[in-house]
């Protein structure tokens, strides 16, 4: 597949703030993990002085807390003020409060989610969709992304809907699944923008809608049970349209940029037999699974739902083929308690509706089941997925399960094989251990955007930190090659070409050599010779080494960062390493 001209490597945060920015006069942050760099972005880009698509600066400010946010959000939009911000987590959750009424006074305004696991047992830094669906009563439309693209493309489509419909958005992707994965993406030029829809005409009539003292309106009034639930029902209207309104959004965005989205979208054999339906990025790992059972003679698909609210009987029951025996839900949150995860509940009052009301057959009557996986960014693999496919061939298949965990005390999870790996041929894999705050991954991300930008090669990089961060490990997974990489795991066991172990104690304490292909290269930073490292190395190091004929490079990345006075900072010298041996670039 031949690269177009004009491609940008970056995260999901970045490419998202670069839309919420162009398209917004006042942003108020406050930081929370995995969402900061979104706020950061913005702060620097107004410090700096760059213009918004109307060629002014945004105003941005960052408060005490995220209900400070969330309050300033709600005054700017009652003046009239086209306003974003950026959150996940329990900061979303302070926000609650005013994203009720900003919906009930009809605010035209889109928020963008690293959708993130909540306190529960324990505090989890990491993703999942614990946090949007606590917001799904609100009354904000919830537009999900699944890869870096999208995020980019949902978040333009988000708020242009959001002007149309006066129906506030949340755009959401996965927390760091999706946030912090740098991937190769056609990014939008402020000509495209303009042409999703007339943003000057909406924004004027936004405008008019703010409160001033030459425009005086009555707002945010106490109502008694004469009136109260009649208001609440003449919002109706402006739901009921919102799907249609997005759908035509996303057929304008593909004539403009070429990129064709749908709602609600299906992907696989038209005569599927069984069918996965998810949101956010694990849809793609779905994918990938059905496109390879189906090339070995099965007949599967995958439903990604991007328009969660509101939720669309009609939109769903185009998308689901007729021919589905079996469908599986997959949510990536845990409601304790309830009859089943909310993704669940919506398909299968949608499919009942939908049957009734003459949309899909009458005799279509598929097993429902309903699946949770990838809490707090739990590992979710295409194995894992054929794994769900194997359970929809069982006539007693379970109605509720987990994959990815091994539940041995309410025995839930379903078996998949672990050994079974998807990596392409052609594609460069390269898995690097450093230790948090040694620069391992700040020089990854510096090598994957360099390849990215400066190679016909599409790249992509993902960085698997520890909740403690700096003295931690980190695990830096990048991969490149000659077509778009949509693979939302982590590099597969048995299946990298180049392994770097940047600390040598790590050999230790974990197997880092797990992810090595045969005849791949490991090099290692040691302060001993070529000559007398064998003997340090652990017995089981040593073992693997020859097992899979790994072709063993040592440097003492320590002497030459003194020698150069870059002091402990090893990045640069084990960056210039692997492109030395990699062959990747001169």
């Amino acid at each position: 597949m031949k690269k177009e001209a004009n491609l940008k490597t970056c995260d999901a945060n970045e490419a998202t703030a670069a839309v919420a920015y162009r398209l917004s006069e006042t942003i108020a942050i406050y930081p929370i993990t995995p969402s900061s760099p979104m706020a950061e972005s913005c702060d620097e880009w107004a410090t700096a002085g760059k213009k918004n698509l109307w060629d002014m600066v945004p105003e941005v400010a960052q408060l005490q807390s995220e209900a400070g946010v969330a309050g300033a959000v709600h005054g700017a939009l009652t003046a009239g003020s086209m306003t974003t911000t950026f959150t996940a987590s329990q900061g979303l959750l302070l926000m609650i409060p005013n994203m009720y009424k900003i919906a009930g006074e009809l605010l035209p305004f889109c928020m963008h989610v690293t959708a993130r696991a909540l306190a529960t047992q324990g505090l989890s830094i990491f993703g999942d969709h614990s946090d949007v669906m606590a917001c799904r009563q609100t009354g904000f439309a919830m537009l999900a992304s699944t890869t870096v693209q999208e995020a980019q493309d949902m978040a333009a489509i988000a708020h242009a809907a959001s002007l149309q419909s006066r129906v506030p958005f949340m755009h959401f992707f996965d927390g760091f699944r999706t946030s912090h994965e740098i991937n190769t993406i056609k990014p939008l030029s402020d000509t495209e923008l303009s042409k999703l829809m007339d943003f000057d005409a909406a924004r004027l009539n936004f405008r008019l809608h703010g409160l001033s003292p030459e425009n005086p309106r009555i707002r945010g009034t106490a109502q008694n049970p004469d009136v109260y639930f009649q208001g609440r029902e003449a919002s109706n209207k402006f739901y009921n349209e919102v799907p249609g309104i997005v759908e035509k959004l996303m057929e304008n965005f593909g004539k403009v940029t070429g990129r064709v989205y749908k709602p609600v979208e299906y992907i696989g054999a038209p005569d599927a037999d069984r069918v996965i339906i998810a949101m956010g990025s694990g849809c793609d790992t779905c994918i990938q699974a059905a496109n390879w059972l189906n090339k070995n003679g099965e007949k599967t698909g995958v439903i990604k739902v991007r328009l969660y609210r509101p939720f669309s009987t009609e939109l769903l029951a185009k998308a689901i083929p007729a021919s589905a025996k079996q469908i599986a839900v997959l949510d990536r949150t845990k409601e304790p308690g309830s009859l089943g995860e909310p993704l669940l509940l919506d398909v299968v009052t949608a499919v009942n509706e939908a049957r009734e009301d003459g949309l899909l057959p009458k005799d279509f009557s598929p097993r429902i089941i309903g699946g949770r996986y990838g809490l707090g960014s739990k590992e979710f693999t295409p194995a894992m997925a054929i794994g769900v496919f194997a359970e929809l061939t069982k006539k007693d298949s379970r109605r509720r399960f987990t994959v990815g965990i091994n539940d041995d005390v309410t025995n839930t999870s379903i078996p998949y094989d672990e050994s079974f790996v998807t990596e392409p041929a052609d594609e460069f894999r390269a898995v690097f251990y450093g230790l948090g705050s040694d620069g391992t991954v700040g020089a990854n991300k510096n090598s994957i955007k360099i390849i990215g930008e400066s190679t016909d090669n599409f790249a992509q990089a993902y960085f698997v930190y520890d909740s403690k961060k700096s003295g931690a490990m980190t695990v830096s997974h990048l991969r490149f090659g000659p077509r778009p990489i949509d693979a939302p795991y982590l590099i597969q066991n048995g299946s990298a070409q180049f392994v770097a172990c940047h600390q040598f104690p790590f050999l230790a304490r974990y197997d880092v050599l797990e992810s090595a292909a045969e005849g791949a290269v490991f090099l290692l930073n040691t302060i001993y010779s070529k000559d007398e490292v064998w003997k340090y190395l652990p017995a089981e190091v040593q073992q693997t080494i020859l097992d899979k004929k790994l072709k063993f490079y040592v440097i003492d990345a320590y002497a030459v960062a003194r020698k150069t006075g870059m002091g402990g900072r090893i990045n640069t010298v084990m960056q210039t390493c692997f492109f030395a041996i990699s062959g990747v670039l001169p």
